[in-house]
C-alpha cells in the first residue's frame, strides 16, 4: 500500500507516493489528519542530519495528531479508532507511525486536530527544560530567550503553572513582545538592544533571573550570563542565534551559573517515555482545562510542504504552522 508524503529531495521536500509504514511491535500506525513544523524540520530539508535521521528521501515531520489504524502486539495503552498525538519522524504524510511511547492521548474532548498537532514537542521540550532539567520551583524568576517560537510560547505558560513569580520573554520585534503577556508573560526583554541584559536586572531587582530558558545562544550567551543570577541555571535548548561564540569563562565562574545542555537527538525511548509521564503528571489537568495553548500562524494543505518550510524559514510567523495532512 502507497501514500502521499512530503520528501527529502534535492534543497527542500517534494510530493511523491511512499510505501505505508508498517508498525512494529511497540509501534501504533495513524491516519494522520495535521502535522505541525518545526524548526529542525528546515535542516532536514535542506539535506542535513537530525540525530541518526534524514537524508535524500526521507519523510518529514516531527509531530503530528491522527486516529490510530492498527497498534503492535506490546501496545497495550492505545486501539485502532483512538484519538492520539505522536512525535517521531514521518508526520508529514497521510499515514505515521510512532513508538507508543512517543505518544500521547488527546487531552480532553474538545481539542481540535490542528491544536493537537502543535503540543508534543512543546510539552515535552519545555517541560524537560523548566522542570527536569532546569529544577524551576514555585516562586522563582525564569526568562525564556527566543520566546514568540511555539515551544518557547509553551515555555512561558509551563513556568506560570508551575508556579514561577517572574516570567520574561524576549523577542526583537515590538508586535511580539506585545503578545506575549497572552502566553504567560510578566515582562518582557529586547534582545536586540545593547546591554539588554539591564532590562532582566531591572525586572528581578538587580539580581537577575533563577533560570533561564535559552533558544538562542551564539554571541549572545555572555549577555545572557549577566542576566542570569548568582548561582542561577542556564538550559541551552536552541542555538538559532549561533553554534559558536565567544564564552566568557569568569563570567560564569564568578556567576557559578550551572549551564545545562539538553537535546532530544541523544535520548532513548526509554528516557523519552520518562518525560512523557512526567508532562502527564503535571500538566494533563491543564491541558484538558484549556491552559496551555498554541497559536497557530497559518495552516497549509499536504502538497504545500515546501511553501510551509519557506514560510517558516523567514521568520514571519507567529506561534506554528500546520499542515493537513487528508
Amino acid at each position: 500500500m502507497f501514500m502521499k508524503a512530503a520528501a527529502q529531495h534535492g534543497a527542500g521536500v517534494d510530493i511523491r507516493e511512499v510505501p505505508r509504514p508498517t508498525p512494529g511491535p511497540n509501534d501504533v500506525l495513524t491516519r494522520n489528519h495535521t502535522a505541525a513544523l518545526n524548526r529542525a524540520d528546515l535542516g532536514m530539508a535542506a539535506g542535513h542530519a537530525h540525530g541518526a535521521a534524514g537524508g535524500a528521501g526521507t519523510v518529514l515531520g516531527l509531530e503530528w495528531a491522527g486516529e490510530v489504524v492498527e497498534v503492535g502486539a506490546n501496545v497495550t495503552r492505545y486501539k485502532p479508532g483512538d484519538r492520539v498525538m505522536c512525535s517521531g519522524l514521518g508526520g508529514f504524510a497521510e499515514y505515521g507511525v510512532a513508538d507508543q511511547r512517543r505518544v500521547f492521548p488527546l487531552p480532553g474532548g474538545n481539542l481540535g486536530w490542528r491544536e493537537a498537532a502543535t503540543l508534543s514537542v512543546a510539552l515535552r521540550t519545555m517541560h524537560d527544560a523548566l522542570v527536569l532539567n532546569g529544577h524551576l520551583t514555585p516562586g522563582q524568576s525564569v526568562l525564556v530567550l527566543g520566546a514568540s517560537s511555539g515551544v518557547g510560547l509553551m515555555g512561558m505558560q509551563i513556568a506560570q503553572h508551575m508556579g514561577a513569580e517572574v516570567v520574561l520573554g524576549s523577542s526583537t520585534t515590538p508586535e511580539r513582545r506585545k503578545r506575549l503577556s497572552e502566553f504567560g508573560a510578566t515582562g518582557t526583554v529586547d534582545t536586540s538592544a545593547e546591554g539588554w541584559s539591564a532590562q532582566v536586572l531591572d525586572a528581578t531587582g538587580g539580581a537577575g533571573v533563577d533560570l533561564v530558558i535559552d533558544m538562542l545562544s551564539g554571541p549572545g550567551t555572555n549577555e545572557t550570563m549577566r542576566a542570569t543570577r548568582i548561582g542561577g541555571r542556564i538550559v541551552n535548548v536552541g542555538r538559532l542565534a549561533g553554534m559558536r561564540a565567544e564564552f566568557d569563562f569568569d563570567l560564569h565562574a564568578l556567576r557559578r551559573i550551572q549551564y545545562i545542555g539538553v537535546t532530544f537527538r541523544t535520548r532513548s525511548v526509554d528516557e523519552v517515555e520518562v518525560i512523557s509521564k512526567a508532562v502527564e503528571r503535571d500538566l494533563w489537568g491543564a491541558l484538558e482545562a484549556g491552559k496551555l495553548t498554541l497559536p497557530i500562524d497559518r495552516v497549509l494543505p499536504l502538497d504545500k510542504a515546501q511553501q510551509a518550510l519557506d514560510e517558516m524559514a523567514a521568520n514571519a510567523h507567529f506561534g506554528k504552522i500546520v499542515l493537513e495532512c487528508q
